[in-house]
């Protein structure tokens, strides 16, 4: 365990750690060590040999596990091949765009969260039932999104762990893998929405049923994985071209039918009316996943920095921050082009205030009974119901006219791009969290085979279950996005706890003011979740919510273990406060 902020544990009641760090400064109770020699400089604990090594900041000491001279050393296992260092920048150059390409690449994989099918649902839906109003909660889940990747990066660039191994050491056991369970959970639900996203794309170009698109989905991720093996710059390479791929889609159907300019400026407003509510919600759970957290926090390890080398690792950061917002601001412009779009063709007011809603207004179906007829803005007559993927193609084959045939494969072109990219982050993500949590390391083809049986099952469910039920999908699937803004303080906080401790990050731990804006953003995502479900148990049976209750305080007390140490800190910090006073 690091961090002086953290409880010691183990029998002889002083921290152990991986490898030492020389900016991590531990503080040590040798009371069960025995010093074997003079100079102090090993000792034993438990039976096992340890080095004690001062560290350089304030004299104090750490101890770290050494081999036992009787055994003999182990064969030497298969490594990943080494970082490529990245060059160090002249002290009168603060910005080399040279120097920028060669850290270009861990922004653009970490930014397909923010594009995968859960997010383009989440936009089509937030465009359709609520026309341009919360384009502003696009932008701001979008900078939140940012602040975090850029603290995860940081995480990873200056100590050398990812957040998941960071977890491992920093926590106890227990609390660790309760993490690492949520951790997969969130992951298994986003790959649960790209594989039924990326079968509706299947379906909407060749007419496959989408059962199949989700097993054809599951299994061709091996094949793109094969990219990898030609290295990762090839893989980055790769993603590049899907998200302009991407690009390209979604903003040729935004130019066939561009809303003016003032209606999008009006989703600035930061305004929300009442029928909107859920879906801002929903937004902050698609946006941000919390398995992409992680992810970046080992993206970033690709590119060797010299952690002896402030000046060094300080310029990683910045580059990491500039390759960060790029890849985002990509992302952002894409998720409001495909949000535009549909609120330009679907949003009818009349809709969206029904009860039971919001509704968009669905062309080209006929009303049943008990249904209200619309007409959208282009003057196309359909009735209030539910959209999402599966309906979103066909619904632009009659709102585009003789451009419906163009907008309907460009619509599932880029939606099975999104989906093909990001079920190959998910199983990124999914290796770096079971290898830094579990410390146990597979080759990629065993986790990706692991990861795709888990996913395939229930994503082959849903599509069996909506296959005549399109409706019950986008149920699913804002379930799925919810699941994921519940699961995102199990990222959240120990991001913001480990890049405030400077025992972790030395001089490169987040200063006071950013502590208050981030651990603000932490408490709004927990105060949204308490919206999330007080929302969904208002309507529910007594037990229901008695469950739901019961469930929530325990959801409290998980977190308050997460952050005890920060509580501690916050605590102490007000006391001397009003002492002061």
């Amino acid at each position: 365990h690091f961090g002086s902020s953290l409880e010691p544990e183990g029998p002889c009641n002083f921290p152990l750690v991986p490898e030492p760090r020389p900016h991590v400064a531990l503080a040590m109770a040798p009371a069960a060590l025995t010093v074997d020699s003079a100079g102090g400089d090993n000792g034993r604990c438990d039976g096992r040999d340890v080095a004690l090594i001062e560290s350089s900041k304030d004299r104090s000491t750490l101890a770290v596990d050494m081999p036992a001279a009787a055994e003999p050393a182990a064969p030497p296992q298969a490594q990943e091949p080494a970082p490529e260092l990245m060059p160090l920048d002249p002290p009168s150059v603060t910005f080399s765009f040279r120097t920028f390409l060669v850290y270009a690449g861990p922004g653009w994989l970490m930014s397909l969260a923010y594009l995968d099918p859960g997010n383009l649902e989440s936009d089509l839906q937030s465009g359709a039932y609520t026309g341009f109003n919360l384009i502003w909660v696009l932008f701001l889940c979008t900078i939140a999104g940012l602040v975090l990747q850029i603290l995860a990066a940081r995480l990873g660039t200056v100590t050398g762990m990812n957040l998941a191994q960071a977890c491992r050491a920093g926590y106890s056991r227990r609390t660790a893998l309760t993490i690492w369970i949520m951790t997969e959970i969130a992951i298994i639900g986003s790959d649960v929405q790209e594989v039924v996203g990326s079968a509706i794309a299947l379906k909407t170009l060749f007419g496959w049923p989408l059962w199949l698109g989700s097993v054809f989905t599951g299994m061709d991720t091996f094949t793109f994985m094969a990219i990898h093996y030609f290295g990762k710059r090839a893989l980055e390479f790769f993603i590049f071209a899907l998200i302009m791929l991407m690009m390209g889609c979604f903003f040729t159907n935004f130019a066939i039918m561009p809303p003016s300019s003032s209606e999008i400026l009006s989703g600035f407003s930061f305004s929300c009316p009442s029928y909107a509510a859920l879906q801002l919600v929903g937004t902050v759970g698609a946006v941000i996943m919390p398995h992409n957290i992680y992810l970046h926090s080992a993206l970033v390890q690709s590119r060797g920095v010299d952690r002896q080398n402030p000046v060094h690792v300080g310029q990683a950061n910045k580059y990491n921050i500039a390759d960060s917002a790029f890849a985002l601001v990509i992302s952002f412009l894409i998720n409001a082009a495909l949000l535009s779009s549909f609120a330009q063709g679907f949003f009818v007011e009349q809709c969206a205030s029904m009860g039971g809603g919001p509704f968009a207004c669905v062309p080209g179906e006929s009303a049943s009974s008990g249904e209200l007829v619309c007409v959208t803005a282009e003057g196309v007559t359909g009735r209030c119901g539910e959209i999402g993927l599966d309906q979103g193609g066909d619904a632009l084959l009659v709102l585009f006219g003789n451009n419906g045939a163009l907008g309907q494969r460009l619509f599932a072109l880029g939606v099975l791009a999104a989906g093909q990219a990001s079920t190959m982050t998910g199983t990124f993500a999914g290796q770096y969290v079971m290898e830094g949590f579990l410390d146990w390391h597979v080759p990629i083809w065993i986790r990706t085979l692991i990861t795709r049986s888990i996913a395939l099952v229930p994503a082959v469910v849903v599509a069996l279950l909506t296959s005549s039920d399109p409706n019950l999908n986008n149920t699913v699937n804002q379930w799925l996005n919810i699941l994921q803004s519940v699961q995102l303080p199990f990222a959240l906080l120990p991001v913001l706890h480990f890049a405030s401790d400077r025992a972790v990050m030395g001089r490169f731990a987040l200063q006071r003011r950013w502590q208050a804006v981030t651990w603000g953003l932490a408490l709004l995502v927990i105060v949204v979740n308490a919206y999330l479900v007080l929302d969904q148990l208002r309507t529910a049976p007594w037990w229901a919510q008695l469950l739901g209750a019961g469930f929530f305080l325990a959801y409290l007390g998980f977190i308050s273990v997460i952050i005890r140490s920060d509580l501690r800190k916050m605590a102490r910090g007000l006391r001397r406060c009003f002492r002061s006073r």
